[in-house]
């Protein structure tokens, strides 16, 4: 099998056609058992134990991803299939959509992966087929993994009460508000601690010729789309467009605040002083805005830390101009508080179902729980499939790793095996050691908790065509094409035409269900 496969048979649009057709192909998986059925599961009874076995266990594991090396310079691999007397097959995806449509065609025909990742929608359609493993009564087992990843990410992987996908530990926000401090000297200015400020340095940007080249050719704010102001609203008290969140002990919804309305308010105003970049909503991609704040061209962007911190982005910055300082704002005081706009805490980097037919292959199941359990260990398999092999990719000093020289060249796929994925601060610190400030500052931010990625698109919801609608009625807002006393009309057709209040209900019912709102 080739580890790596980046195109799309005719085979897998045909089968991936059948399969969304409504196909629901169960028990047929290829495997077949080594052993009996194991015992009952529910209520912690006792699980049948799998026979010992003298050869290595195969696990065929698939995933989107890119980078692997062949088996036999896989390190990593190497390593996992030592400690755990298995032998793993991984194979990885370029793209995704060219997963999406193998890991389609594979359930359809019951040729199930032993460890498979899947999206929020993938462990829905799943789930609803009786194809994933239901994890609630291996709870036991898995409590390394559990310890590892959180209760509250959990939650992630959980469908109308079981447990049917370990979603990766928590990850940590990198976007902040990033100003020319040079530019505000310049200007006469301090840095902004309140929108109304934001709003003067973004205005004065525009205005006083920070750049000293006696043209008018700069702006204050850039950014991708109205996620540009996500700090603004923050500052309003109310997540981004269409955010659940917990507000007063209630579960709400962005567009039924109505301190919403008042954000929109405020960022037409901002818009209106003509200190906004003219292309902000044609910016669909990061490098589309960042290089109008590389080459001096805005002052302000709401940006993560990477793409102004790394080396080759300082290097960028100061060939345009050796004086330039880029400077990270805190969060921003507004008359609903002082927060980075809000972070989704239902999304995950990753979530890994297995095949509900491996249950009649304990042997199997238990070193697919052994894996995830192990690659959950910190000081053992966490720490190889981040790092790599102590002693030759990393060092311990006082406690603290240290890389060698070997670790960016032999080992930087390693997060392809990162399963239940990493403690992401301690990670981030390794890998950008002069990064570490900006990490922080980024990382301790408030921010309002967003909820959406819990919950799931119902039945007849078109999400794409909600978003494409509220993209085009939001733009309206802010740009004065349309009057925001018609806001409740856009509420209304959002609910009737878009079927948005079936979204809403759904999302109601099952952030309740996980407990939210319930203070």
């Amino acid at each position: 099998m080739n580890r790596t496969r980046t195109r799309t048979s005719a085979l897998s649009v045909a089968m991936t056609t059948i399969l969304l057709g409504g196909a629901v192909l169960t028990g047929c998986s290829s495997q077949k058992p080594e052993s009996p059925p194991a015992g009952s599961a529910p209520g912690g009874d006792a699980k049948q134990e799998a026979p010992k076995s003298v050869k290595p266990v195969k696990l065929d594991i698939i995933e989107p991803g890119s980078g692997l090396p062949a088996p036999d310079q896989d390190q990593i691999k190497q390593e996992l299939d030592k400690a755990l007397g298995i032998e793993t097959n991984l194979t990885v995806y370029a793209s995704n959509d060219d997963y999406k449509n193998q890991l389609n065609v594979r359930m359809a025909s019951g040729n199930f992966p032993d460890l498979f990742s899947v999206d929020r929608a993938q462990l829905k359609q799943y789930v609803e087929q009786g194809l994933l493993l239901d994890l609630t009564p291996y709870k036991d087992k898995l409590k390394p993994t559990i310890d590892f990843i959180g209760a509250d990410t959990v939650k992630k992987g959980t469908l109308n009460g079981k447990h049917y996908a370990v979603a990766k530990a928590p990850q940590i926000p990198y976007n902040t508000f990033w100003i020319r401090k040079d530019w505000l000297d310049k200007v006469g200015l301090k840095p902004p601690t309140t929108i109304d400020e934001l709003l003067e340095a973004a205005v004065a940007f525009t205005e006083k010729d920070p750049d000293g080249n006696g043209k008018k050719d700069t702006f204050g704010l850039t950014g991708g789309k109205l996620g540009a102001f996500y700090p603004v609203f923050g500052a309003f008290g109310v997540g981004g467009p269409g955010n659940f969140y917990e507000k007063d002990g209630k579960v709400m919804n962005a567009f039924y605040d109505p301190a919403f309305k008042d954000a929109l308010a405020f960022i037409k105003k901002m818009v209106d002083t003509g200190a906004v970049d003219p292309e902000l909503l044609s910016n669909n991609s990061t490098p589309q805005f960042q290089q109008k704040g590389i080459k001096g061209q805005a002052g302000i962007m709401w940006i993560d830390w990477p793409n102004v911190t790394k080396d080759e982005f300082v290097a960028q910055i100061k060939a345009v101009n050796p004086q330039a300082e880029w400077i990270q704002l805190p969060a921003l005081k507004g008359p609903g508080g002082q927060f980075e706009g809000a972070y989704d805490i239902g999304t995950s980097a990753g979530m890994y179902a297995i095949p509900k037919g491996l249950e009649k292959n304990p042997e199997k199941l238990n070193k697919v729980i052994e894996l995830l359990n192990y690659v959950s260990t910190q000081d053992t398999g966490s720490a190889l499939v981040q790092f790599g092999i102590k002693g030759k990719h990393y060092n311990l000093e006082n406690g603290k790793v240290v890389p060698t020289e070997l670790m960016g060249k032999e080992v930087n796929y390693s997060w392809l095996y990162q399963f239940t994925g990493r403690p992401e601060v301690e990670y981030l610190y390794v890998k950008f050691a002069k990064q570490a400030p900006f990490i922080e500052f980024a990382s301790k931010q408030p921010r309002i908790s967003a909820l959406n990625g819990f919950v799931d698109n119902p039945t007849g919801f078109n999400s794409a065509d909600a978003q494409r609608y509220i993209d085009e009625e939001l733009a309206k807002f802010v740009y004065g094409k349309r009057l925001l006393t018609e806001y409740d009309a856009f509420i209304k057709t959002l609910e009737t035409s878009m079927n948005y209040k079936s979204y809403l209900d759904a999302g109601m019912k099952q952030l309740a269900e996980l407990g939210f709102g319930k203070k």
